[in-house]
Parts: C-alpha cells; structure tokens; sequence
C-alpha cells in the first residue's frame, strides 16, 4: 500500500510503498476512504508523543470499510462501512469494564502506538470493542472528523463540561476541535464565546453559534471574556493546548466554574501556570478530556442523523495522499481553518471555507 512515512522527527515525510497490514486474532484492517488531518499528527511527527517508533505512518481519525478480520472477530465483517475513536481500547481492564475505554489502560492509537491512517489500510486492535458502524447516509469524509475532534468536543462540551442552557461557554482555540466545540455548545443551548487570533476561524465560529468572537491578538482576552459573560464563563474549554490558552481558560471563569482540557500541552511547549489559589478559593473544576469511547458514540450519532449537529460543516478541503507531508508540515505554523480530510485514493479539491 502507499503510505505517508517519516524516518525521523521533524524531518520530512514522504509516500512510500510498503507492506499492507495483516489483522491480529482480534483486530480488523481497515481500508481507510478518508482520514483527517490532526494538529495531534503533528504534534507525533515534532518527536512530542513517547510511543511513536521510528520509521512511523501518523494518522488516528479515520473512516472506510472493514477488508480483513481476525478469527476471534464475532460483531464486524469484512464490507462494514465503519470508523474508530482515536482511543482503541483492551475491553478488559479495570477503566474499560467501568465503562471507560477512553482511558483504557492498554490502549493503542493508530498513528501513535502503531502505524496509523495515512495510509492505504490501517490496522486496528479489539475490533468487536472498538468499531463504530456507520449509517449509509453518512459519508466517509465526514465520518472522518468524528474519531478525535468532533468526539472528543462531544464528551469535553456534554459530558465533561456539563454545558447547560443558558449557561456561557468560552472556547479558547477554534481549529477543528475547537469549532466543533463551539457547535455542540449551541446546540446544547449555551451561550458561546468563541476566542482565536484568525479571523477566518472566528467567522466560522460564528457561523457555527458562537454568540460572542473575541480575537485574542486584539488584548486582554482574560479581561473580555469576563466583561462579555457578566462576570466569566460557566465552562471554559483550551481547545488548542498552550500555556497561553490552559491560563487564560482558567482565569476566565466564574466562581465555581468549570475548565476542560482538550488541547495538548506537550512538555517540549512547557508547563502551564495554573493559578491553584484561584482553582481553591473559587471551587474551580479542572478536568481533561481524552476522546470518548466507541460505546458512547450513540447520542452524537442521533444529533448527527437528526441534523442537529453538522459535523460535514467542518470539512473546509480535502487533499490527496501526496499532498499530505506538507500539509502536515504546516500544522504548527498555519493549521488550516476548519478541517482537511485526505482521501487516500483520491486527489484534491476545496469545499470552500
């Protein structure tokens, strides 16, 4: 198969050819249609992920059809139109029986533990634990934001960040994870801050229900977000990872308020300053958001089926598998607004955005 392979950190990738993976007893190989393209790809690629082996196939959020199973496969089939969260869970473990596989404790992420989608075929553990089916009606491009931003935003907003009616959401950080944040907490029916330094990505998060953009290289965001939400924000959501943002995210909220981690805070970009003394004497809630189980992907997909959620909104462009190392080059200075899918079968064209 053809595939994107880096040889080293930081050093350019290129397409290859090379072996096409085989299916473990319990896993499935997935012929990948499309797969999203992640600042968490490039993050991998910088040297900022501990189980990334050398030479490496980044990619984790992805969407095709099942081609091979193992023998102690039972629920999936070889033709099952079908797509993954970016945390593929044992079933087993201890946070797996309580029902959280997405801190599974022997998790593998294609694209980090193993070779992931920038390819023609990815393969997957637990397939029976980890597969989700997808509607026909829902197209691979689409289903291909679902496995990390869009799921990930769903269980950070809904389940973690408890948005209610009413209630102000800030999003700090409006790439993909960030504007599909911003769509979940209008359609929860919150009253949403939107804050980045891009002004195409604050149009879309207004397009997507953001009540309020706050352009972060125009001053003191901590500052604007409390004068927008009369005090600050109920929820308070780092959709981008930083140092910068965790802070901000923070001392923006509202007494008892609640701040959700999403975005990364590699090591390599240095640890944020949490103000303890405000998370004590206000009651704050610090809380991370890792994905969300296959199990849980349920709702989403009746909000997505009903139209209530647009997660094909998102999709501003896609490329082709060549296209790819300098599209991934790219993450750290000017990722892309909204979200690029590569079809690795296919060649480029923009949807607009």
């Amino acid at each position: 198969m053809r595939a994107v392979v880096y040889e080293g950190f930081g050093r350019r990738p290129e397409v290859c050819e090379v072996p096409d993976p085989a299916p473990s007893p319990g896993g499935a190989v997935i012929r990948v249609e499309a797969t999203g393209l992640c600042r968490s790809d490039w993050h991998g690629w910088m040297g900022h992920d501990p189980d990334i082996r050398l030479p490496h196939v980044p990619g984790h959020e992805f969407a095709g059809m099942v081609e091979s199973v193992g023998a102690d496969v039972v629920r999936r089939r070889p033709g099952d139109r079908v797509t993954a969260p970016f945390v593929c869970a044992c079933g087993r473990c201890d946070a797996c029986v309580a029902g959280d596989q997405q801190v599974c404790e022997q998790q593998t992420q294609p694209g980090f533990t193993h070779w992931g989608s920038f390819s023609g075929y990815v393969a997957i553990e637990n397939a029976d634990v980890n597969l989700v089916p997808l509607p026909e009606e829902l197209s691979y491009v689409t289903a291909a934001s679902l496995g990390c931003r869009f799921a990930t935003a769903f269980r950070a907003v809904v389940a973690q960040g408890r948005a209610a009616p009413g209630e102000w959401v800030v999003v700090h950080g409006c790439g993909g994870v960030g504007l599909s944040a911003v769509m979940i907490a209008a359609a929860q029916g919150a009253r949403v801050v939107a804050v980045d330094v891009s002004s195409e990505a604050l149009a879309l998060a207004e397009s997507f229900g953001a009540e309020v953009c706050v352009d972060a290289s125009a001053g003191d965001v901590v500052a604007a977000v409390r004068e927008t939400t009369g005090g600050g924000a109920h929820v308070s959501v780092d959709a981008l990872g930083s140092p910068v943002t965790c802070a901000a995210s923070i001392e923006g909220l509202r007494r008892r308020g609640r701040h959700v981690q999403v975005g990364l805070l590699p090591a390599a970009a240095g640890r944020p300053a949490v103000p303890m003394e405000r998370v004590i004497g206000w009651e704050l809630e610090i809380l991370g958001s890792h994905g969300m189980a296959a199990h849980a992907y349920v709702p989403m997909m009746d909000l997505i089926a009903a139209g209530t959620l647009r997660p094909d909104l998102l999709v501003t462009g896609t490329i082709g598998l060549t296209e790819a190392p300098a599209a991934l080059m790219e993450m750290g200075d000017a990722p892309p607004t909204g979200v690029t899918v590569i079809l690795p079968a296919a060649t480029s064209r923009n949807l607009g955005g």
